[in-house]
């Protein structure tokens, strides 16, 4: 399966990280660090062939630091960065067996490798979700989704937000988008106290019903739909949190000024959907102050974002947790993300300098300046991987890649 990875000999791990990219280009540069820079690229339909025939394997070695003064067994931990190879285009509810299996691969890899806690990133936490039984035989290893740390730092942004915007937020009515899932109903238990209105959607009726139900029990007033644009007209503030398999959200109109969190991984909100005036930002994303190292050198690779060691919350949280000595499955399954537990991981994060990202959108940075347009950019696929098919196929037959 090709667990191994170049690197530091006899290196303690103490997290790693399984993760996959969600775009071909991602993809492309990822298998071209691999390969190295003395192969010719490849076009972009060889490498739709190939993806798909690679294991999961450990890509890097991963070092972050606290600001921590006083850390146990040093101001630093070292992990893993394994990457599923789940192919971007197969993301659906067609390929979840396959997926699965891909899923369960990159965390008997994790386990071999001695990590003391993984982190699942993207569809990978999706997937396992409240079938932790799924997992290989664990050992001493732990797993967490990473949803709390991730509903953290969504709800920071809209308030970080709202402060940029001059936003009231208890006079505010809030969409949540994907409303069931564990970061949609940990963002709408976090958000729901200090808002005026609360509307959820998703497409599960008797799950919409019953966290609705636990909302009206706080005194929150709730409604539910499952046909979002009964809703998006209405909303001022809106948090994008369902599981797509690509960027295929449409919200049709919406109310001039809105705040818009794509929280999404693949992004939720289609490429060129227009909306005039919205104020849109990617949410869920934390900064490592205390610094970032890739080994093989996967910067600006593996953590696409115009900012330094900004990583998904979810990641981040095994991460955060390393560096605490706290290994334990910190999220586990739907349904259990409170403002108590978001609280308590948003602490643990903070005293090891992991803190919210610069907010950013498709355009840029958003601290600098306002936002000047509601357009949500296309991803570039034109890059290409520098590498030969047949060299990648061999070394995949191998074992190597």
């Amino acid at each position: 399966m090709g667990c191994s990875v170049a690197g530091i000999a006899g290196q303690e791990i103490d997290f790693a990280l399984i993760g996959h990219q969600e775009s071909w280009r991602a993809a492309s540069d990822v298998l071209a660090v691999l390969r190295g820079p003395e192969h010719t690229p490849l076009p972009d339909d060889e490498i739709r062939d190939i993806l798909p025939w690679i294991p999961p394997r450990t890509v890097c070695h991963v070092e972050v630091g606290s600001v921590a003064r006083s850390v146990a067994n040093g101001a630093k931990a070292r992990g893993l960065y394994i990457d599923s190879f789940i192919p971007p285009d197969r993301l659906q509810d067609a390929n979840m067996h396959d997926n699965l299996a891909r899923v369960r691969a990159a965390a008997a890899c994790a386990i071999k490798a001695g990590a003391k806690i993984v982190s699942l990133g993207g569809f990978s936490s999706i997937l396992i979700e409240g079938n932790f039984d799924q997992l290989p035989e664990k050992h001493h290893t732990v797993f967490t989704t990473g949803n709390t740390l991730t509903v953290g730092f969504i709800v920071q942004g809209i308030r970080k937000m709202c402060a940029l915007e001059g936003r009231n937020l208890q006079t505010s009515t809030l969409l949540i988008v994907g409303a069931t899932g564990d970061i949609g109903s940990g963002c709408a238990r976090c958000l729901a106290p200090f808002v005026k209105r609360v509307l959820l959607n998703a497409r599960n009726a008797e799950r919409l019903r019953r966290l609705a139900a636990e909302l009206d029990a706080e005194g929150v007033q709730v409604e539910t739909a499952t046909s979002l644009p009964q809703f998006s007209t209405q909303a001022d503030i809106v948090v994008c949190a369902a599981s797509l398999a690509s960027p295929s959200l449409l919200l049709g109109r919406i109310a001039p000024g809105s705040i818009v969190c794509d929280a999404g991984y693949p992004k939720n909100l289609s490429p060129g959907t227009e909306m005039p005036g919205a104020r849109i930002f990617f949410g869920g994303l934390g900064q490592i102050t205390g610094g970032m190292k890739f080994t093989p050198d996967f910067r600006g690779v593996l953590n696409r974002h115009p900012f330094p060691d900004v990583v998904h919350g979810c990641l981040l949280e095994g991460m955060a947790l390393a560096l605490e000595r706290r290994f334990e499955p910190f999220s586990q399954g739907r349904g259990f993300i409170t403002p108590e537990r978001v609280e308590e991981i948003e602490t643990i994060a903070a005293r090891h300098g992991i803190v919210l990202a610069p907010l950013y959108n498709a355009d840029g940075p958003i601290e600098d300046g306002p936002i000047e347009t509601g357009l949500v950019a296309a991803p570039n696929h034109r890059d290409h991987c520098r590498c030969s098919s047949k060299e990648i196929q061999i070394a995949s037959h191998a074992g190597r890649l």
